[in-house]
């Protein structure tokens, strides 16, 4: 019986990067975003906060991050996996921390989900972008 794994998990050097390339990108169309990372547990590691980003969306951007971490998918795929069980739905939804829809990834190295990055402040799908940008920065996209 093994008793002990060892489990991979995002540096906090690419978890700045990471939030760096969300949030330039976002300044690049003038939107203030902040931009998460949290390690595969889905603690915080890195945040940025963009001048004139809302201060709501600091922890709407960790809370995406943790809940792209923590169940290895998109936000969004993630809400359209429990669309079919409206009551899973609505639990899950219920959950402190938990996210259900688009600005949350995961990132994942050789197969392994070893963080999530968050990011709010726009619309869905520029979140997203803002998301796909860090993990673009990460070479993974």
């Amino acid at each position: 019986m093994k008793i002990a794994i060892s489990r991979m998990s995002i540096a906090a050097a690419a978890a700045y990067v990471a939030v760096e390339a969300a949030v330039a990108h976002a300044g690049a169309v003038d939107q203030a975003i902040v931009a998460a990372v949290a390690d595969a547990s889905g603690d915080l590691v890195a945040l940025l906060r963009a001048d004139g980003a809302f201060k709501a969306s600091v922890g709407i951007a960790q809370d995406k991050a943790y809940t792209a971490a923590v169940f290895g998918v998109s936000t969004d795929a993630l809400s359209d996996d429990l669309g079919a069980n409206p009551s899973l739905h609505l639990g899950i939804a219920l959950r402190p921390g938990v996210v259900l829809f688009a600005g949350g990834l995961p990132i994942v190295i050789d197969g392994q989900v070893i963080g999530g990055i968050g990011v709010s402040g726009g619309s869905e799908a520029e979140d997203r972008a803002c998301a796909e940008a860090g993990l673009a920065a990460l070479g993974q996209v």
